[in-house]
């Protein structure tokens, strides 16, 4: 199903997103943490690919899905030469600290395909950490919240449809 929001902004929804876990949060463990993983991509059959991930992340020993949002189709910034960008976001619990979390959603991209090219190029799937329990960190490797997250369609749209915060 689709709804259009405006001229650039689309929703999608299909089968894993959005979604919510049925388990009540309490009764994860309370020595985890919560992040906000921002998805997209826009090269091949992206909705597809956000479900095959879905499924891989689900089987992770190393996160726990909580929630996800709708898909937004929207445009491209930066190199706007390129197809539109479908994005979502995922909630997760999640032991690892937040280098950790990075290095295994780089492994994970990198599974799926990605290779970065360009700048804000075509990829087949960016996974970048929007936020991590309410944490700020400003390195050359890691920045938390994500820089710009609040002047993108990409976060905000899917954000303001969860339930679940960090």
């Amino acid at each position: 199903m689709k709804k259009v929001i405006n001229k650039d902004n689309t929703l999608i929804y299909m089968p894993h997103y959005p979604w919510q876990t049925k388990i009540p949060t309490k009764a994860f463990n309370h020595s985890k943490h919560k992040a906000i993983l921002g998805i997209g991509g826009n090269i091949a059959n992206v909705c597809r690919r956000f479900e095959h991930l879905f499924w891989f992340l689900k089987r992770s020993k190393y996160i726990t899905i909580l929630e996800s949002s709708p898909i937004l189709k929207n445009p491209p910034f930066g190199f706007i030469n390129q197809d539109d960008f479908y994005n979502a976001l995922l909630l997760v619990s999640t032991s690892l600290t937040p280098r950790e979390l990075l290095a295994y959603i780089l492994r994970v991209e990198k599974r799926f395909g990605r290779k970065r090219l360009l700048l804000n190029g075509p990829r087949t799937l960016d996974i970048d950490i929007i936020f991590y329990d309410d944490i700020q960190i400003d390195s050359k490797e890691l920045s938390i919240p994500h820089p710009q997250w609040m002047k993108r369609n990409s976060v905000l749209i899917p954000l303001s449809l969860m339930k679940g915060r960090p």
